[in-house]
């Protein structure tokens, strides 16, 4: 067997406070509760819990001091027992340390409540400028009439008798490895570990309400679908005495009859006359805010894109402003008078080959048969 003194790392002199100080100390690191898959702090655990068990008493002690090893080898006098019987109360030192002590603590810490999130739909053009609006929103907060506490009169809540406010029941068990403390909720107490002997009528000893609540939110300029804004502090209510969650806000834009979007840009499809695209001319090009003159150039066809710097969507948070794209699509005319029909004619007489200019197009589409 290994030496007692080195698995606890103390000397012959020590103390039983400074010896169980050690041990404690060790079986807290080691224990198998706390090592679940690990079988090299188990058979640690083994081994401290055998030399405490010797040096903790003063005939085993005697006895290892006297004679060593040999004497708890070979069926020796007062060998070690394997049954971890006298160490009850250092586990439930070390255990109620861990865990009854920690769970407690915890369950009365303050705790911040927790978050809530609410669709809220735009239009296109609040998105793009931005907007102040008035949601309504549904959310539990801390009872008026009890201030959070769920009792009438807060000098009639007691500590739970059944867990003594700690709000767990400790179930202690022997096991190979010693004494296993296992807790569970109190089932008096429901883990609160208070009992509230008159309950406030107004929220029935909950603490909370659920109240239905109009919040203003301020959407900036240039936010885009299911884009998300945090509200702090708009959320549901804490547990004893903690903050507020918040409130995420998910953005739905709807879109636009004409605009679409890409980023801060915007872009549409822009029509002209067949005429205008042939002979140019000046056109009134829509934008977010009102209509501008645009020059079409002589010649454009359909699908020809143009630009007008600056004409996008302004972002508060990129602090920039993107531009606006629009595509040309000529409008072929479906009713023509007898005049219009007698002036094209002549025109396609004019101009020779009516396809010439697309002979490209279908020479391409040739080679992709041949």
């Amino acid at each position: 067997m290994k030496d007692p003194y080195e698995l606890l790392e103390v000397d012959k002199n020590v103390t039983d406070s400074e010896l169980k100080r050690k041990y404690r100390k060790l079986a807290k690191k080691y224990h198998p509760d706390l090592n679940p898959d690990d079988e090299e702090a188990q058979e640690k655990f083994k081994e401290i819990s055998e030399a405490y068990e010797i040096l903790s008493d003063p005939q085993k002690k005697r006895q290892y001091d006297t004679y060593g090893s040999a004497a708890f080898e070979n069926g020796g006098a007062g060998g070690f027992s394997g049954d971890f019987g006298g160490f009850g109360d250092i586990f439930g030192d070390i255990f109620g340390d861990i865990f009854s002590q920690g769970r407690s603590q915890s369950r009365k810490r303050p705790r911040k409540g927790s978050d809530i999130q609410q669709v809220v739909k735009l239009t296109f053009k609040e998105s793009a400028f931005g907007i102040s609006k008035e949601i309504q929103v549904r959310r539990e907060v801390e009872c008026e009439t009890c201030n959070g506490k769920g009792a009438k009169d807060e000098s009639k809540i007691k500590t739970c008798p059944k867990c003594n406010g700690t709000g767990v029941i400790n179930n202690i068990s022997q096991t190979p490895f010693g004494t296993v403390s296992r807790q569970t909720t109190c089932d008096n107490c429901h883990g609160s570990g208070e009992i509230i002997e008159e309950k406030c009528p107004d929220c029935h000893g909950t603490g909370r309400k659920i109240k239905n609540e109009k919040i203003k939110i301020d959407i900036p300029s240039g936010v885009e679908n299911d884009s998300v804004m945090r509200v702090v502090g708009k959320g549901n209510a804490g547990e004893n005495g903690g903050s507020y969650g918040d409130l995420y806000i998910i953005l739905k834009v709807e879109e636009h009859e004409i605009f679409k979007r890409d980023g801060l840009d915007i872009y549409y499809e822009m029509p002209i006359s067949f005429a205008t695209a042939a002979l140019g001319g000046n056109v009134e090009v829509p934008t977010l805010t009102t209509t501008q003159e645009y020059h079409i150039p002589a010649g454009t066809q359909t699908g020809s894109k143009f630009r007008i710097k600056n004409e996008g969507i302004k972002s508060d948070r990129f602090k920039r402003q993107g531009d606006l794209y629009f595509y040309v699509k000529v409008i072929t005319p479906t009713k023509l008078s007898k005049e219009q029909k007698e002036k094209l004619k002549e025109f396609a007489e004019i101009s020779g080959d009516e396809v010439k200019e697309d002979k490209n197009f279908f020479e391409k589409l040739k080679d992709l048969f041949d």
